[in-house]
């Protein structure tokens, strides 16, 4: 496919970036560290790093895990907490010892964590204090040797130590029936490391930066390997989008988190990158607690999904924030829809740009030229990456027809961790990935997205895009979100059933399914209407259709 797109890239936008910039995501760091120093890198909570301290704690962190933990380079480490100071400190600190690191969601199952655990070879973890109880359900079924525990304010002894100790004491109680490994508190290995020496490790593209694993979603989690490489190139690839924005000094608000591809990619590499200031979200689901942190720091630019843009628009007192320097708001996970975008843009005065990729493409392979009014689109391909138009076979489609997306680029994975059936089925020999989403491209080399292969309704032979329909929806004054699955039918095979949280009590039926006659063709109008109190959403807000489409399988579904 000729690459359109490149003549419709924003000036100064380069074609190609050149991952050879940076020898590892580690030399990344130590120069964002000495170029910006004593500027602000992270907040959280009250508290700030700069550059200069989050190079020295990273420092500490790191010799603690070399000579007190003996991890040795390729050892793999989870984080299992939400976004907090300590996060990145751990993350690059483990870096800096040459360790892989295994993001882990602290809402996590004792199920879910035990596969992750036994999956990647962890023999360490680092873990918020309240979820403590969970490691210790599997802990002992798992290779870890090395349990650092955390409390919220731990990082700069902010928090009663008694807490974290009886999380120490919790463990140590809990499982008697082995030897305990080493449990210590992040205080004390951030203390003991100040005074061990770092072995500077010599990393390669080559090495495994991260085990990222997918959401699990069709099936057991799988983890996508990511190599330095790999993360260094897309960093590079996203930020040349960025270019023409200043953001050095400015400050971002990172709600989504850090342990997700989307945030640990945008916010905690990119923006370190381009020496900005990190506000870290802890609980973005708490939105009047969220908004209220946001008073008073006049924010260059936010992150997020389309729930958590609806939601902030939505909850008292936002729109009286200072949005002066609002330069980027970059939605990305789903689809942002336009009637979410036209309000955000009414309030805020900036637009709000797609991003779009996968989990497999460390994230990112499109991006929306910033300047550009909401289209829909997902934007253009990131430098040095190309999108391809398939259908069912793996053969091109013409400009304009819809198909599976392709892209290949040096942003795509290695492989799936220890699961060579599964690479197989994504990764073609030359080095093409197979996406799952379904999309096309229009004239300027821009991408349209219209939905994942798994959430098509067939109805009567003809494919319903969810996204479509739920876009039409969202337009009513009355709703506030809303997700589309299908619902089996004998007449059909598939019909199209929605689920609708209601801003206005008074929305009905009738009305919803008006709506629909006047916007759809008929067969995309939905058959079945539930309204419900909320809906199921991953860790980042997205919403979750597999476990409405189970609703309507099951019959427990809320019926209006």
């Amino acid at each position: 496919m000729e690459k359109i797109w490149l003549k419709y890239y924003p000036t100064g936008q380069p074609a190609e970036i050149n991952p050879d910039e940076y020898r590892s995501l580690v030399d990344l760091l130590l120069r964002s560290c000495d170029q910006y120093g004593d500027a602000p890198a992270y907040s959280n909570m009250g508290s700030t790093l700069t550059y200069r301290q989050l190079n020295d704690l990273t420092a500490s962190f790191a010799a603690w895990l070399q000579n007190v933990a003996h991890l040795k380079r390729g050892d793999r480490i989870a984080l299992m907490m939400p976004n907090l100071l300590q996060y990145p400190v751990a993350l690059f600190g483990a870096m800096r010892a040459g360790l892989t690191v295994v993001n882990t969601n602290p809402l996590y199952t004792a199920h879910e964590l035990q596969h992750q655990l036994q999956d990647s070879g962890a023999v360490a973890i680092v873990i918020l204090e309240n979820f403590a109880h969970v490691l210790d359900k599997v802990i002992t079924t798992s290779s870890v040797h090395t349990v650092i525990i955390t409390g919220i304010g731990d990082l700069l002894g902010s928090i009663k130590k008694g807490l974290v100790n009886f999380a120490v004491r919790y463990l140590r109680k809990q499982v008697p029936r082995y030897e305990l490994p080493t449990v210590v508190r992040f205080n004390t290995v951030l203390r003991d490391g100040n005074f061990a020496s770092l072995r500077p490790v010599a990393l390669t593209h080559d090495d495994i930066a991260f085990l990222q694993y997918t959401g699990g979603t069709t099936g057991v989690a799988k983890a996508a390997v990511l190599t330095h490489r790999n993360m260094i190139a897309n960093c590079l690839q996203a930020s040349a989008c960025l270019g023409m924005w200043s953001l050095r000094n400015e400050i971002v608000i990172t709600a989504l988190p850090l342990y997700h591809i989307f945030s640990l990619t945008v916010n905690c590499l990119v923006f370190l990158k381009l020496g900005t200031h990190n506000l870290l979200i802890t609980n973005p689901r708490d939105f009047p607690a969220f908004v209220n942190a946001l008073k008073g720091h006049a924010f260059a630019a936010i992150t997020g999904v389309n729930t958590l843009f609806n939601a902030l628009l939505h909850t008292p007192e936002f729109n009286q924030l200072d949005f002066s320097r609002l330069k980027i708001s970059l939605g990305g996970g789903m689809a942002v829809q336009p009637s979410v975008a036209a309000q955000w843009k009414k309030i805020t005065q900036c637009n709000v740009a797609q991003g779009w990729g996968l989990t497999e493409a460390s994230p990112v392979g499109c991006v929306t030229p910033l300047e550009e009014d909401f289209n829909g689109s997902i934007g253009m391909p990131v430098p040095s990456t190309e999108l391809s138009i398939r259908d069912e076979k793996g053969m091109e489609l013409p400009q304009g027809e819809s198909g599976e997306i392709w892209l290949r680029g040096p942003q795509v994975m290695r492989e799936y961790w220890l699961r060579p059936d599964e690479t197989a089925k994504v990764m073609q020999p030359d080095g093409w990935l197979r996406t799952g989403d379904i999309g096309r491209m229009d004239e300027r080399g821009r991408f349209f997205i219209e939905d994942r292969m798994k959430d098509l309704i067939m109805v009567s032979g003809f494919k319903v895009f969810p996204n479509e329909v739920e876009a039409v929806i969202a337009e009513l004054p009355g709703v506030l979100e809303v997700a589309a699955v299908a619902q089996h039918d004998d007449r059909s095979d598939e019909s199209v059933a929605v689920f609708i949280v209601r801003k206005d009590p008074a929305l009905t039926t009738e009305q919803v399914i008006a709506h629909c006659r006047e916007q759809l063709t008929g067969y995309k109008i939905p058959k079945h209407v539930y309204f419900c109190n909320d809906l199921p959403k991953t860790n980042v807000g997205k919403i979750l259709r597999r476990a409405l489409r189970e609703q309507v399988t099951s019959g427990h579904q809320v019926r209006s």
